[in-house]
């Protein structure tokens, strides 16, 4: 049994080289191909920016609502993907003198992911050319990778599939089907999606293969960690929901009260939430494997966590 799974888990893994050969792609010949942002386009889509919870705005102040958030979503990608490729570095090394095949993957998934941060520190200059002066997004990419690769190894693949699947999803259910959204933004996620797609084979392939070395007792911290980190990354939507509600009522062109300005806030924050963790822990697949390597209370403890971020 064992060999008939390592045989499949090969295979998957040159199923991913191939598609990593196929897809290739270059940020400036195929992604940006000289072109700018447009400040009267929306970037993300309604279903993603969640344009309805924002009751108090006009439908122009919802399109800079979307540009905002835009932007953050660009960032975001570019922070998570600092401590993504440090760690499909560090489990290259599991494959040193084993599996050649499956190093080439991992090798390619790191060339891809330090693609991906260099398009998105282009993608937030960019936009930053369109939009009013003064947006912050304060957070130390590597300050975070540090913190997130201090849990375990099997707590950080489990937050990094859940990236990967709802990368995935965006775009295949919200970012392409919108016919209103600036093509130069639908490309940089339709090439990103691209390449994320292989690596989200890759994580659950190290996910499990990690899962399978662990103790009882390591896999019930690994869990505990996987809620640290989770929790984490609320801290980091808090605290860029109230950095966009301040900058949104400071350049939208009218006087924003202090009231309504709160519950910008709180509309940033649960389109942040609906983005970034509930989109993901929600996804299927993501589901469908988390929930086959833990227990039944470690099932019950994770769910209990994310009910507390509504």
């Amino acid at each position: 049994m064992n060999s008939i799974t390592q045989v499949s888990d090969s295979e998957r893994y040159a199923r991913c080289i191939r598609a990593s050969k196929r897809v290739r792609w270059d940020i400036d010949e195929n992604v940006v191909r000289g072109r700018c942002f447009d400040s009267a386009e929306k970037f993300l889509p309604d279903g993603l920016s969640l344009a309805q919870v924002f009751t108090t705005l006009s439908a122009n102040e919802r399109r800079f609502v979307s540009q905002i958030q835009g932007r953050t979503y660009a960032n975001v990608f570019g922070l998570v993907e600092r401590f993504i490729n440090a760690k499909v570095l560090e489990l290259s090394s599991d494959h040193w003198f084993g599996d050649q095949v499956a190093l080439e993957a991992m090798v390619r998934f790191s060339d891809e992911e330090l693609k991906h941060q260099a398009l998105f520190r282009r993608i937030d200059t960019m936009v930053g050319n369109v939009l009013p002066d003064g947006y912050r997004f304060d957070v130390d990419p590597d300050a975070v990778a540090r913190a997130v690769l201090g849990k375990s190894t099997w707590a950080v693949l489990a937050l990094t599939l859940h990236i990967e699947l709802f990368t995935q999803l965006h775009y295949r259910q919200s970012i392409d089907p919108d016919t209103e959204l600036s093509e130069l933004f639908k490309d940089v996620f339709l090439y990103h999606w691209k390449e994320e797609s292989q690596h989200a084979i890759l994580d659950e392939l190290e996910w499990v293969r990690r899962d399978g070395v662990l103790t009882a007792e390591e896999r019930n911290l690994a869990v505990d960690d996987f809620i640290d980190l989770v929790g984490a990354v609320d801290g980091i939507l808090r605290a860029q929901a109230k950095a966009d509600a301040g900058y949104f009522a400071a350049t939208c062109g009218r006087a924003v009260e202090e009231a309504e300005t709160r519950a910008i806030e709180a509309a940033f924050l649960k389109a942040y939430r609906w983005q970034y963790i509930h989109s993901g822990v929600q996804h299927p697949h993501f589901s469908k494997v988390l929930f086959s390597l833990v227990t039944e209370n470690h099932r019950r403890r994770i769910q209990a966590a994310l009910a507390t971020l509504q």
